[in-house]
């Protein structure tokens, strides 16, 4: 089956299909020994591509679903030698996180070489929701879990309306945090911006996906119907690719 070349370079693990373009554009790209041009599709089961002249290895696509554990870092490889997600993963295929999770933070995490579905889940416009569960410091008032959601200031800017739930008060705060955004230890710096830094979290949820009946350390496939509505959530019905996924 035919597919552009930028999303079979991006499911190869070359980025996400922007950088891909780039990639063709620099020239850097050839089929069968020619040029690549940007716009082309490909069969990469029949067809020779080649990155730099090195034939590139189109392996099959793979997802799968941790429940991260704390002290595992959110990342492919780790200079420090720490145990990484990808290393909880029994997979020879290359596969990469799909986001970050810091290595406090426990919950879910997608994992896949699927690097054209990478983009579009971590890309801001597609809206992409994510559900935290919160245990913060002290006792979090109405007016401050109101105030989580319309927005706190950061140095990178104000954050954008969230849903925030109250779940229980005492000592310390249960909260429920749904967000749009994925910036960089969002969850930790908001809470610690209204003065309640975070105890302990938890991603509960990753757009379709739910941790329900997966136990902290836990990692499975994928199945096909979870596939088709994590395409949906950011392909809607316009991805030919959704119908037919083999896990």
């Amino acid at each position: 089956m035919s597919e552009r070349l930028q999303r079979v370079l991006a499911s190869a693990g070359f980025g996400s299909r922007r950088s891909c373009e780039e990639l063709i554009r620099a020239g850097r790209v050839a089929v069968d020994g020619a040029p690549a041009v940007l716009g082309m599709s490909v069969d990469p089961l029949v067809e020779k591509v080649t990155v730099d002249g090195r034939e590139i290895v189109i392996a099959a696509t793979e997802y799968w679903l941790l429940n991260k554990p704390a002290g595992v870092v959110a990342t492919a490889d780790d200079p420090q030698g720490r145990r990484t997600v990808v290393d909880c993963v029994p997979t020879e295929t290359r596969v990469f996180p799909v986001g970050r999770l810091d290595a406090a933070t426990t919950g879910l995490l997608l994992i896949t070489n699927d690097g054209a579905l990478t983009h579009r889940l971590l890309h801001p416009s597609y809206g992409v929701e994510k559900v935290y569960e919160v245990i913060a410091r002290g006792r979090v008032s109405e007016a401050t879990a109101r105030r989580l959601s319309e927005g706190v200031e950061l140095e990178d800017g104000v954050t954008a309306p969230a849903n925030v739930h109250l779940v229980s008060v005492g000592r310390n705060s249960v909260l429920t945090l749904t967000l749009h955004e994925g910036r960089n230890r969002q969850v930790r710096r908001m809470l610690e911006a209204v003065g309640h830094p975070v105890v302990s979290l938890h991603r509960l949820r990753f757009g379709p996906l739910t941790d329900v009946g997966m136990f902290v350390g836990a990692v499975r496939r994928l199945r096909g119907p979870e596939i088709e509505d994590l395409k949906r959530a950011v392909y809607g019905d316009d991805d030919p690719c959704v119908k037919g996924n083999e896990v």
